[in-house]
C-alpha cells in the first residue's frame, strides 16, 4: 500500500495521496493457542449440550480479540443465531436455549 500511495504521488504530485494505517484488530490466535483449555472445555460443553462443534477461525474482530490482548484470552462461543450482520439476522428460541445450556455447561466444568 506504501508503494502505490508513493507511485500515485510520483504520478499526480507529492500530497495527493496520504496513507495512514492502524492496528484494528489482530489474530488473537497467539493468545489463545497458550490457553487452549478454553477452547478443549468449551468444545466439551458444546458436546455435552447436544450440540456439535464447530471449531474454526472466524473473520473479522471482535470484542473478545480486543479482550485477549488486554489480558483476558475470550474465544468467540457463539450464540445459536444465523446470517448474522446481514438481511435475514436471526436467532430461535431453541437456538438460544441450546447456547444457554452450554454456557452453563461450561460454567459447571470450570466449577469441578
Amino acid at each position: 500500500m506504501h508503494l502505490i500511495a508513493k507511485q500515485l504521488n510520483a504520478k499526480w504530485g507529492e500530497g495527493t495521496v496520504t496513507l495512514t494505517i492502524h492496528d484494528q484488530y489482530r489474530n488473537m490466535s497467539e493468545v489463545i493457542q497458550g490457553c487452549m483449555h478454553l477452547i478443549d472445555n468449551a468444545v466439551e460443553a458444546a458436546r455435552l449440550a447436544d450440540i456439535v462443534p464447530d471449531v474454526a477461525p472466524i473473520r473479522g474482530g471482535t470484542d473478545g480479540c480486543r479482550l485477549s490482548y488486554m489480558g483476558l484470552p475470550c474465544p468467540n462461543l457463539g450464540t445459536g443465531g444465523y446470517g448474522y450482520h446481514g438481511p435475514y439476522e436471526h436467532i430461535t428460541a431453541e437456538g438460544m436455549d441450546l447456547a444457554t445450556d452450554m454456557i452453563v455447561k461450561l460454567i459447571q466444568k470450570y466449577a469441578e
